[in-house]
């Protein structure tokens, strides 16, 4: 049931995903631009890679609604933060040193803005449905990808406008500005794994575990030596 919204969501226009410019014509000025907000922009762009992941991973048509909703709604989350840090990254950059960059730079941070509260709604609405009616429960997240389609296909103008030209060619050279694998945990792991799935510290927790058991059979092996060396000088002491 969960399988068209993870089409819609995968379908959604994201900052600098389609950049694919590689010759060099942009000059110095610009391309410090680039790389002012290309360096801010990866860890977001990973963000909504992972948290469009974690609802794909939730589309099994046996997925239970509560865990789809607590998904669905941990996604929509991440994506809305994700994109209100992009809007302080192009606003922070400050206006790319092009004609009329001030009204682009302004234009594109505004509509970013407005993707961050369109995500924030569709979380609202996601934690919404009702669970225990199954039917209702498909009906609404029909709804919401129905929402979700119409955010992901319009309103999206001036970050085209943002890509184009020198400032495009130059933020496609970023690898900051590079479409990132998506790397998420298990279904229904929600925000907090996509987080760690930014990171290449994705894989900390599962180390962590392996040294923990490590540590304790060591614990252990020493406790049953002391055990065995205490028995054995007692048996000493009463042969004495």
């Amino acid at each position: 049931m969960n399988k068209k919204l993870a089409a819609a969501l995968s379908g959604g226009a994201v900052l600098v995903l389609t950049l694919s410019g590689c010759s060099d014509d942009s000059d110095n000025k610009v391309n410090d631009w680039a790389k002012k907000v290309c360096d801010q922009v990866q860890p977001q762009l990973q963000k909504i890679a992972n948290a469009n992941a974690s609802i794909q991973q939730q589309t099994a048509d046996n997925s239970k609604p509560a865990d789809v909703q607590k998904t669905d709604s941990a996604a929509f989350q991440q994506i809305s933060q994700a994109y209100k840090s992009l809007g302080a990254a192009v606003d922070s950059a400050g206006p790319p040193p092009v004609d009329d960059g001030e009204t682009t730079q302004k234009e594109a941070v505004k509509e970013l803005n407005a993707s961050s509260k369109a995500y924030a709604d569709l979380k609202t609405d996601v934690d919404a449905l009702d669970t225990k009616d199954q039917a209702k429960f498909a009906d609404g997240l029909k709804g919401i990808a129905d929402d979700l389609n119409k955010i992901s296909t319009s309103g999206d103008q001036a970050l085209k406008k943002l890509q184009s030209g020198e400032v495009g060619v130059a933020m496609s050279k970023q690898k900051g500005c590079q479409k990132p694998t998506a790397s998420t945990g298990p279904s229904g792991s929600g925000a907090a794994d996509a987080d760690a799935g930014a990171s290449p510290e994705a894989s900390a927790p599962e180390k962590k575990e392996s040294s923990e058991k490590d540590s304790a059979d060591k614990d252990s092996e020493k406790a049953e030596k002391t055990e065995k060396g205490s028995e054995k000088k007692d048996s000493e002491e009463k042969k004495a």
